[in-house]
């Protein structure tokens, strides 16, 4: 499916290696909470709370753990991150990516800024295609998408070969081309 007018967008190694490194030392932390005994949390001042403080420890394990099974996953693929090309946009670029997103498909594209982070939120004719899209995690990772964001997909580029600026004006080009009227 490559044609003549294609754009690959590599997943920057450099990039994910730091996001690897950032889910290792949250799951590094996420296990000292949970390793805390009730002694050491009365020393404490700020959390005497064990189940809060335990929770917390479990859910940072659980998350960034899952975050840096998928960092590693990304870390070894051969697959580019983007491809955009006149069928539409091959979206390879986080642990829920959406896959061939068809230019037919898309209504528009929004701007979302999430923690400072921007984020290309690209609106579909039928988001619940895209939500329902892989296993369980992933499915309720569309989901949660979908209801922050308004679409299941969204692009960031902290894990691609360009800057954010560089995302939309890529995708802006691609989408004035072969995009709806």
């Amino acid at each position: 499916m490559s044609s003549a007018d294609e754009t690959v967008v590599e997943l920057s190694k450099k990039k994910m290696l730091l996001l690897l490194l950032a889910s290792c030392v949250f799951v590094a932390l996420g296990v000292w909470l949970v390793s805390l005994d009730e002694a050491s949390l009365q020393v404490q001042s700020r959390f005497r709370n064990s189940v809060l403080v335990h929770g917390l420890g479990l859910v940072a394990v659980a998350f960034f753990g899952l975050c840096g099974g998928v960092g590693i996953k990304k870390l070894f693929s051969k697959q580019p991150g983007l491809v955009f090309n006149s069928s539409g946009i091959v979206d390879n670029s986080s642990g829920v990516s959406a896959g061939l997103i068809p230019w037919p498909e898309i209504v528009g594209v929004e701007l979302f800024e999430l923690q400072k982070q921007e984020l290309l939120v690209i609106k579909v004719t039928d988001p619940r295609k895209f939500i329902d899209r892989g296993g369980l995690v992933r499915r309720a990772l569309n989901n949660a998408n979908y209801k922050m964001c308004g679409s299941p997909i969204v692009i960031s580029a902290n894990t691609l070969r360009l800057n954010f600026a560089e995302l939309q004006s890529l995708f802006s080009q691609y989408q004035r081309k072969y995009g709806r009227a």
